[in-house]
C-alpha cells in the first residue's frame, strides 16, 4: 500500500508498535529501578521468598537457583527450576520479592496443571520455528518477485509469523495469572505489609504490560504483512 512518493502507509503499524513496546519497556525499567531501592521490612531475599512460597504450597521438587544477567528470571517446567537473576536472588528489595513471587506463581501453575501454561509450553516449538523462519520466508518470496511461487513463500512466512503472535497472545493469561497468584501468596504468607504489597503490585503490573505491548506490536506487524500481501495479490 503505497501513497504518493512511494510512501508505504503501513509503516504506521510498525511505528505504533515500536512506541507501545518502548513505552512499556521504559515504564517497566523505571518502576523496577524505583522499587529496587526500597528495602522490604521482611528482610527476606528473593531466594528466601521463593523457597517459602514453594514450601507453603507443598512444592518440594522445584529448585531455586541464581542465573546471570538482569531481569532474566524465569520458571522452566522442563527441569522444575525457578531461576532468579543476580539482582533478585540475593536482594531484599520490594521489587526482588515481587519478581521472585511471580516466578513461583508459574511453578504453582505447573503444579496444579494450569491449562494455559500447558498450552503455552506445548506451543513453544511451533513459536520458535515461526519466529526463526517467518522473515526468511518472506524475504525469499520478495526476492522471487511476483508469481505463484513468490506468494507461496510469503504465505508460509506470514503463517510462521502468525504462530509467533499466537504464542504471545497465549502468554498473556499465563503472566497475569502468575502475578495474581504471586500477590495472593505474598499476602497469605505475611511476606509483605499492606504498603509494600501495593508497591509489589505496581512492579508486577509494569512487567505484565511489557507482554501486552509485545502482543499488540506483533498483531500490528501481522496486520501490516496481511495488507502488504493482499496488495501484491491484486497486482499479479
Amino acid at each position: 500500500m503505497y501513497y504518493g512518493y512511494g510512501l508505504d502507509i503501513t509503516y504506521i503499524f510498525v511505528i505504533i508498535g515500536m512506541i507501545i513496546t518502548l513505552s512499556a519497556s521504559w515504564r517497566m525499567k523505571a518502576t523496577f529501578a524505583k522499587y529496587e531501592r526500597v528495602r522490604s521490612e521482611s528482610n527476606l531475599t528473593g531466594r528466601e521468598v521463593a523457597e517459602r512460597i514453594l514450601r507453603a504450597n507443598g512444592i518440594y521438587d522445584v529448585g531455586v537457583r541464581p542465573v546471570s544477567g538482569r531481569l532474566t528470571d524465569h520458571y522452566d517446567p522442563r527441569d522444575k527450576t525457578v531461576s532468579l537473576s543476580e539482582v533478585i536472588y540475593n536482594s531484599t528489595s520490594v521489587a526482588a520479592i515481587a519478581v521472585a513471587a511471580h516466578e513461583c506463581g508459574h511453578a504453582i501453575q505447573d503444579n496444579v496443571g494450569y491449562v494455559p501454561l500447558n498450552l503455552r509450553s506445548a506451543f513453544v516449538p511451533a513459536a520458535n520455528w515461526g519466529s526463526r523462519l517467518a522473515w526468511p520466508m518472506i524475504v525469499i518470496g520478495l526476492f522471487l518477485g511476483y508469481g505463484n511461487m513468490s506468494n507461496i513463500f510469503i504465505q508460509i512466512g506470514i503463517g510462521m509469523f502468525l504462530l509467533a503472535v499466537i504464542f504471545q497472545i497465549i502468554t498473556l493469561p499465563v503472566e497475569f495469572d502468575a502475578s495474581k497468584r504471586a500477590l495472593a501468596e505474598l499476602k497469605s504468607n505475611n511476606i509483605l505489609p499492606s504498603g509494600e504489597d501495593r508497591s509489589a503490585r505496581k512492579v508486577l503490573f509494569a512487567a505484565a504490560m511489557t507482554y501486552v505491548a509485545a502482543a499488540a506490536s506483533g498483531v500490528l506487524q501481522l496486520l501490516r504483512l496481511l495488507l502488504l500481501f493482499n496488495g501484491r495479490g491484486r497486482r499479479n
